[in-house]
């Protein structure tokens, strides 16, 4: 694959999370709504990193992905990325997953949905 291929590719599975996370929302699971934004986020900041023509880390750190993407990281975006990584509950332990789907109430959802959305737009209109 060349460089715009990857890059597409990283675009359209992170198009493709959207949808789900959406889909998610409308089942009222809300907990792996936020799981599945969170790695919306991811992909479309690792597209951003490819278009930079710099190297993929592994990780799932939003904040250090945006770092290494070179977007300006102010305190507000800072808090709301380390939040969002928080989502990331694949490999949590139990007690954590249980903790987190008592958090993730509608209205929570429906809050960090709208913050994901508006950073997952603004990263994707950059690349």
């Amino acid at each position: 694959m060349n460089e715009e291929q990857i890059i597409q590719n990283w675009l359209l599975k992170a198009e493709k999370d959207v949808e789900t996370a959406k889909d998610l929302y409308k089942a009222k699971h809300y907990d792996w709504c936020l799981f599945i934004w969170h790695l919306a986020v991811e992909k479309v900041l690792k597209a951003k990193i490819v278009s930079l023509r710099k190297e993929l880390p592994y990780t799932h750190k939003l904040i250090y992905l945006a770092e290494i993407a070179e977007l300006v990281i102010g305190e507000t975006l800072r808090d709301q990325l380390r939040e969002i990584t928080s989502y990331n509950i694949e490999a949590r332990y139990d007690d954590y997953k249980l903790s987190f789907y008592y958090k993730a109430t509608k209205k929570y959802t429906n809050r960090w949905m709208k913050i994901c959305e508006k950073i997952y737009l603004s990263i994707r209109q950059s690349i």
